[in-house]
């Protein structure tokens, strides 16, 4: 089964496309492309792909999730 929300292309090197990313960018630059991200699917859902985008939305908001709740957690123990 194909998983539409994080194809295989995004996956087959070394590293993932979206850790590329965010390796290329400070913290605040990559939490503002995954909140740029969860605006465009959840804009275009009605119009383009429906339930898809919506999914798509929330693949980035759970990246988006995962890196404040590490980001809090760092703080929490200063690390």
């Amino acid at each position: 089964m194909t998983d539409k929300i994080n194809p295989g292309h995004y996956k087959d090197s070394e590293i993932e496309c979206i850790d590329a990313i965010e390796s290329s960018m400070s913290q605040e630059a990559f939490k503002g492309y995954l909140k740029g991200s969860i605006i465009k699917y959840i804009w275009r859902y009605e119009k383009k792909n429906g339930v898809e985008d919506l999914w798509k939305a929330q693949w980035f908001l759970t990246n988006l999730i995962r890196l404040n709740e590490e980001q809090q957690e760092k703080e929490r123990y200063d690390i």
